[in-house]
């Protein structure tokens, strides 16, 4: 009995040390790709920089005060979540911090009696949306690791036909932001349309005399506002991606460990098991070898001298 269970605690030892591998090796290359991650953030910084700083004059000018990207509508009756998720599982609550900050935002409109969609970025979020029998109005994934700037132009040109067409009066960003390696949070910003107040910030229009606008300012600035849509998206999308891989490497991390102790509790038990089955063999030598001694005992037939003289004088 003691023996096979040694042989099934060294299966599972076997087990979990081929897990451990795994994970490992997951948390190597988690650890490896944040620092590419946060890498692209950071290059993206000075074009997002630079467009707004563009677009803040612009809009600081007077241009594009009717644009629909800037005026927004009076009455909000239907809101669109991009939710951003990770196509992959194992990184522990990153999925699931961004899916429950957008649901309850959802259920909040729900019982204000407002409609809503929701746009789907990464297989995580499109699965747990459509399993609860959300409205989903479009998915985009399989680059949630990786994302290019051609993924955030679709995606933004999808949102904003939504806004321009009247589907929805608002659009919504649901992502994790990048801080560092160990922190980061999920976040719900407005995407479309641009607040006034956010696009202009600080400058003012004196400042803008220094620049010649050709052609004007207007024409310029609505071919820019979807170009500053994209670049929003995309570096949520960066946000997201450094994130993921942060949340990895810790989830790997953990499961690493965790593996680590379950081997050591394994292999104290399979020791355990081993000392009770070579003291129950001794124990069963020891009674085995009284057991032949006490039989040897009883066989030895004692004889009487006195006897054997008298049988010797009848004969």
């Amino acid at each position: 009995m003691a023996g096979g269970q040694e042989r099934i605690l060294r299966g599972r030892i076997r087990s979990v040390q081929a897990t451990k591998k795994i994970t490992r090796a997951m948390e190597l290359i988690a650890a490896s790709r944040i620092v590419k991650a946060q890498q692209r953030v950071q290059a993206a910084v000075p074009y997002s920089d630079q467009i707004t700083e563009v677009v803040r004059d612009l809009a600081a000018a007077g241009a594009g005060r009717g644009s629909p990207l800037l005026a927004g509508r009076g009455e909000i009756k239907n809101t669109c979540y991009v939710v951003i998720s990770a196509d992959r599982g194992l990184c522990g609550g990153y999925n699931t911090g961004v899916q429950r900050a957008a649901e309850g935002e959802i259920k909040a409109d729900v019982l204000n009696g407002l409609g809503y969609e929701i746009v789907a970025v990464g297989r995580k979020a499109d699965n747990y949306f459509r399993f609860r029998g959300y409205n989903r109005n479009a998915t985009f994934g399989g680059f949630s690791e990786n994302p290019t700037y051609d993924h955030a132009r679709t995606i933004g040109k999808h949102v904003i036909e939504l806004f321009q067409s009247g589907e929805v009066d608002k659009v919504l960003l649901v992502y994790t932001r990048f801080i560092s390696a160990g922190s980061q949070e999920v976040v719900l910003r407005p995407l479309v349309p641009l607040e006034t107040e956010s696009v202009i910030g600080d400058a003012k229009p004196a400042a803008v005399g220094d620049y010649e606008f050709e052609p004007d300012p207007g024409t310029i600035l609505e071919t820019l506002l979807p170009r500053y849509v994209e670049a929003r998206i995309y570096a949520a999308l960066l946000n997201a991606a450094a994130s993921e891989h942060a949340f990895r490497q810790r989830a790997m991390k953990s499961a690493t460990d965790n593996a680590e102790e379950l081997i050591k509790s394994l292999a104290r038990i399979m020791n355990r098991a081993r000392q009770d089955s070579i003291t129950t063999e001794i124990m069963e030598i020891v009674s085995g070898a009284e057991a032949l001694g006490s039989s040897k005992t009883k066989n030895v037939r004692y004889v009487d001298i006195d006897d054997l003289d008298r049988a010797d004088a009848h004969a």
